[in-house]
């Protein structure tokens, strides 16, 4: 039997890993390409159908069904040694099955310093710490010099539509755009809001930012919007910038950099 240690979850869960775990499912994007970035490989056994970064994982690793419709049966077919999960995008009653007979370490993520603390843990127990800390630090240090914004722009980021959905006060979302130096004109709301268009109008926002993700808004969704709201500059924008919290917030850097200089 392999040689376990005891880690604690960022939801305070004690989950026994095995001290080099070598068959791991992700069920969460974000942090299956952050596995992949810190070199991790063929360790990695399963990922879900929205895990697309990288690509080659997301051609060749076996998909285990979505963030909330896991398919028990092929991780049971995969007997992983750890699975690595998230408090928001997976169902509660089916992490807490799996927990039954695998070790599953969840994270919680709501703000910047929570996405830096999940990629140092991750990359401890998948024995990548340095790898790890280098990308936190950069990824810290990218964040903080962003110019922000002179003029701080009431921002409505749209997630859904039909109904129209935005993002509350506690959302990783809603911390990107404060570390842009804008404002959520939806901050005294909570976790993800439905909104309808008239209330829209009362908050006024300055800027619409439509997400690619979890619904794709296109092009003919800003002109809907902008024929209710035509003082309003409406943008599309790559929801992964905003809302993935892994190693892609490497990237996200730039990206919202120009979206602020544009």
């Amino acid at each position: 039997m392999s040689a376990t240690r005891i880690v604690t979850d960022m939801m305070g869960r004690q989950v026994t890993v095995p001290v080099v775990p070598q068959r791991i499912i992700s069920l969460v994007p974000s942090q299956t390409e952050l596995l992949y970035d810190l070199g991790i490989g063929e360790r990695v056994v399963g990922i879900t159908k929205f895990c697309v970064h990288p690509e080659e994982w997301f051609r060749n690793k076996t998909r285990i069904g979505g963030t909330k419709t896991i398919h028990a049966e092929r991780i049971h077919e995969l007997q992983p040694d750890l699975i690595i999960a998230n408090k928001e995008e997976n169902e509660q009653s089916q992490i807490e099955a799996l927990s039954q007979q695998y070790p599953v370490w969840v994270s919680d993520i709501q703000t910047l310093p929570d996405a830096l603390r999940m990629i140092q843990e991750v990359g401890a127990f998948v024995n990548e710490s340095d790898a790890a800390q280098q990308m936190a630090c950069e990824i810290g240090d990218g964040i903080a010099a962003i110019q922000q914004a002179a003029v701080p722009k009431r921002v409505a980021y749209m997630i859904w539509y039909n109904p129209w959905m935005s993002v509350g006060h506690d959302t990783f979302i809603s911390h990107m755009i404060h570390a842009m130096g804008w404002s959520n004109v939806l901050e005294g709301m909570s976790r993800y809001p439905e909104v309808t268009i008239a209330q829209l109008k009362e908050l006024q926002p300055e800027l619409i930012l439509l997400s690619s993700e979890p619904f794709p808004f296109k092009e003919k969704h800003i002109a809907e919007i902008q024929a209710e709201l035509p003082d309003a500059d409406v943008q599309l924008v790559d929801g992964e910038m905003f809302s993935w919290y892994g190693s892609r917030l490497l990237k996200a850097v730039p990206y919202l950099q120009q979206l602020i200089n544009r």
